[in-house]
């Protein structure tokens, strides 16, 4: 069986320094796997306790790094409540995880070391894993401290007791637990969850969208069984939707008061460049709030979809419409059509669209913007950096924007500019107020921003690209040449403006605009029907 431990072993234990754990870990690539599945199996198991251990020593890192720092800060005459800004979030990058999930983190590892020693213990010996030992830090974090030490000392003390145990029954018996000890303190708990109810969306893949509502049990039950009758009722009336179709529209037209086909007012910022959105460019687009959507979607989401006139005259006057493009006065019927978009544009069913042209330099893709001369962002440099940013720029964080920070601090000499502004979570913008902190933008053809922590380590985060962005080809890629006429004629234009103003040059700018008036005078590919007047 493996053990990292044992002398000869990879070299032997890892020195208690950073660069000695680095180079053992380094020598784990170099590990024989021409071995049996015997010694495999031991192996998997060997590494999971090496997992546990690190994340053993992670906690107890942690809970020092903590005490340090606060006990300098209140050596130097910090308020107290103001000791442990940023601590989490340093904690966080060296995890490369985001401030809050470093926050739990350091919260699990200071009642795994000062109030839970038996847990600790089973997880630096690979009897716990990190996620079980945060399920027993969580559920005794009601109880009074002697009671959270008994319960770990019946539960982690006895190996025995934590052998098969899944997270279920791992969380079920430290509930029996913590109630025997203090039912008072589990009923209040109960009764103070109530207040972290909330609702939350995060992005979902092809542009959907999930909306998360907690809520106390009695009142999700409520919401459940409302949902399951409505759809109930739409189903037996012969509704052709899907149960959790018909849920989710309910849902959508009871929190709104309109319906799933009427226009909603509401804004939406999605940024596209004026190729994808008038010329049919395949580059994808940004919606803020969610990401990347595709060019036609983004497209889509502009036109107003064409709806057919109501069928008018006696019954049975109707009479299939012939395919598009073939009947009687197809062209004018889809020029009307065309122009009784363009009056009511509206984005996506949404009404009152307004088109924000935003420019970027040719070569980089980054905005041109204005500046301010005052310290506060204005609204309109506030919402270029929203829409440019999309959500939090802190290394690893992706929480939604709450602030607008200057990268160099107004009171450092920093400007109020587009350049010298980012996207920043509540907690990544109050830690960088502590003092340590710094933030410099990193030169290159991407928006790459370093922040420095108070112990003088650097992460270094680059922000997505916007729309508009070229992108480089590999070294020694050769794009191959493309056997569709558009392309071609693209290729072309492209090798046009790269050779000058010669012959091939006025071949080149011919052929766009060629290919620009077949693209405008293309009809529409949207499946609609034509009805036949009564």
């Amino acid at each position: 069986m493996l053990d990292p431990a044992a002398p000869g072993v990879l070299g032997g234990p890892p020195t208690a320094d950073a660069a000695g754990i680095n180079a053992f870990a380094s020598s784990l690539a170099s590990l024989d796997h021409d071995v049996s599945d015997v010694e495999r199996i031991n192996a998997i198991t060997a590494l999971e306790n090496l997992k546990d251990a690190a994340a053993a020593a992670q906690a107890k890192a942690s809970a020092a790094l903590d005490a340090s720092i606060r006990a300098r800060r209140a050596a130097a005459g910090v308020p107290k409540d103001r000791c442990g800004r940023g601590i989490a979030k340093q904690i966080g990058l060296a995890r490369r995880q985001s401030p809050h999930r470093g926050g739990l983190l350091l919260g699990v590892a200071k009642a795994l070391v000062h109030e839970m020693p038996h847990t600790l213990q089973a997880l630096e010996t690979g009897r716990l894993n990190e996620r079980r030992a945060s399920i027993l830090v969580s559920e005794t974090l009601c109880l009074r401290r002697e009671d959270r030490a008994r319960v770990d000392e019946e539960l982690a003390g006895d190996p025995a007791r934590l052998d098969g145990l899944g997270d279920k029954a791992l969380t079920a018996e430290a509930k029996r637990l913590a109630y025997r000890l203090d039912p008072y303190s589990v009923v209040n708990r109960a009764a103070k969850a109530e207040a972290d109810r909330h609702v939350s969306a995060r992005p979902e893949p092809d542009t959907m969208v999930s909306v998360r509502t907690l809520l106390p049990v009695v009142q999700g039950v409520a919401v459940m069984a409302a949902l399951n009758r409505e759809a109930d009722r739409l189903r037996n009336a012969g509704d052709p939707r899907s149960r959790g179709q018909a849920m989710a529209d309910t849902v959508f037209e009871r929190l709104t008061g309109l319906s799933t086909a009427d226009p909603a007012r509401t804004e939406i910022q999605l940024v596209m460049t004026d190729r994808a959105l008038l010329q049919g460019d395949s580059e994808p687009a940004w919606l803020t709030g969610y990401g990347i959507v595709p060019a036609q979607y983004a497209r889509d989401l502009i036109r107003l979809p064409y709806n057919p006139p109501a069928k008018t005259g006696p019954p049975g006057a109707e009479r299939k419409a012939p395919p598009a493009g073939t009947e009687p006065g197809w062209k004018t019927v889809r020029e009307e059509a065309r122009r009784a978009r363009m009056k009511t544009l509206r984005v996506g069913g949404v009404e009152d669209a307004w088109i924000r042209r935003l420019f970027t330099v040719p070569g980089t893709g980054q905005l041109l913007g204005m500046d301010s001369k005052a310290r506060r962002f204005p609204d309109g440099l506030r919402r270029m950096i929203m829409a440019r940013d999309g959500s939090c720029t802190g290394p690893w964080c992706d929480a939604p924007i709450r602030h607008i920070d200057h990268i160099v601090a107004w009171s450092e000499g920093g400007e109020t500019t587009l350049t010298n502004g980012r996207g920043l979570c509540e907690e990544c913008n109050y830690a960088h107020q502590a003092e340590g902190w710094s933030a410099r933008t990193v030169g290159g053809p991407t928006r790459s921003v370093a922040t420095t922590t108070p112990t003088g380590h650097v992460y270094t985060s680059t922000a997505l690209p916007l729309p508009g962005t070229p992108t480089a080809e590999p070294e020694g890629h050769e794009r191959e040449p493309s056997d569709q006429p558009e392309d071609q004629a693209r290729e072309a234009w492209e090798a046009a403006e790269a050779g000058g103003k010669g012959i091939a040059g006025l071949k080149g700018r011919m052929e766009r605009r060629r290919t620009q008036s077949r693209r405008r005078a293309r009809p529409i590919r949207r499946p609609h029907t034509l009805q036949a007047r009564g």
